[in-house]
């Protein structure tokens, strides 16, 4: 039979009843078809009167113990301090990991499962992909830019009256980028692409008008690397197209500093100022946020059958993206650079 429904309390009641029905005159078998137990229970029962508070209520005790949200707090600030300072070779969490340092802080084991629950609904923190960042980066130097130098590049530019322009070079693979998508469990879906190296290059730009601020976008699709002459080619065609000064703003890559071409085409044109970026700090060149998006986003699992297929399927989400000026400005906003001085 099953065990009835009732509180700890309740069921201590029942338990003393039928003892007393027992000791009544009434016979165990009465008792169980009475109280709907069987009859190993109330001679167990009958046992267990003969013992102090033997009958006495045993509450549930519950699933294990969780943790407080003054704990939850606790434990978030010790996640905020990165594994490493909790003695982990590499600086980043798994539930594994995790599920340990709440046994180590709070004497509390949980599976890891459930790790990833406490993670997700009371610290509000998700599963990501780590964004990788050059062991050479100069912090001092990247936010002294932010802070100073980029903010006297903008208003040196408003006072030339000259458009900033944020400036890169990338390249799309005819082999696929590959990234999750949905399909039935258990069944892997496959992704037919071409095994080559074939690839278009590319050079785009963000520009920044000096007075409303609008925000535009211009690329150029090359078959081949890009070299210092296309370099000057591209900035031939944007000079004419935004039809007056500008302010450069780009990497330090050698197709930029280190070429001949590129460095005495900016001598006899001294309407464009070119200002180097810091090294190693890609995210705070807006530009680099068209290759993210693009490739890794819209493009991703595009098994084109040739580089003439994968260039119109670039030019439609450039063009998309040049239609689109609020997604620029999220590009421009994400890097944190002061606009507005």
């Amino acid at each position: 039979m099953s065990r009835p429904l009732g509180s700890a309390a309740e069921l201590e009641r029942r338990r003393r009843r039928a003892v007393e029905a027992i000791n009544g005159g009434e016979s165990p078998e009465v008792v169980a078809r009475t109280f709907g137990v069987a009859r190993a229970s109330v001679y167990r029962w009958l046992k267990l009167s003969e013992r102090t508070d033997g009958l006495a209520a045993k509450p549930h005790l519950g699933s294990a113990r969780r943790l407080s949200p003054k704990q939850h707090q606790r434990l978030e600030a010790l996640l905020l301090k990165g594994a490493k300072a909790h003695g982990w070779l590499t600086d980043l969490w798994t539930c594994a990991r995790i599920a340990v340092l709440i046994q180590r802080h709070f004497g509390v084991t949980f599976h890891h499962d459930h790790v990833g629950r406490i993670l997700r609904e009371r610290l509000n923190w998700t599963p990501q992909k780590p964004r990788r960042r050059a062991r050479e980066r100069d912090e001092n130097a990247i936010q002294f830019f932010k802070q100073v130098r980029f903010p006297n590049i903008v208003r040196a530019a408003r006072q030339r009256n000259a458009h900033l322009v944020f400036l890169d070079e990338s390249g799309y693979m005819l082999t696929p980028t590959v990234r999750r998508t949905w399909g039935p469990r258990g069944q892997q879906p496959i992704l037919d692409g071409w095994d080559r190296r074939d690839r278009l290059s590319a050079i785009s730009c963000i520009t920044v008008s000096p007075k409303a601020s609008r925000l535009n976008l211009y690329f150029r699709l090359l078959s081949h690397t890009v070299h210092g002459e296309d370099v000057v080619e591209y900035l031939k065609e944007l000079k004419r197209t935004v039809g007056g000064p500008m302010t450069v703003l780009w990497d330090r890559g050698s197709v930029h500093i280190k070429s001949t071409v590129v460095r005495a085409y900016l001598a006899e044109h001294p309407e464009i100022v070119a200002e180097d970026l810091p090294a190693y700090a890609p995210e705070i060149n807006p530009d680099e946020l068209v290759w993210g998006w693009s490739k890794y986003g819209r493009l991703a699992n595009l098994a084109a059958n040739d580089t003439d297929q994968l260039a119109e399927a670039v030019i439609d989400e450039l063009l998309y993206l040049k239609e689109h000026p609020e997604l620029l400005a999220s590009f421009v906003e994400k890097t944190e650079l002061p606009l507005a001085v």
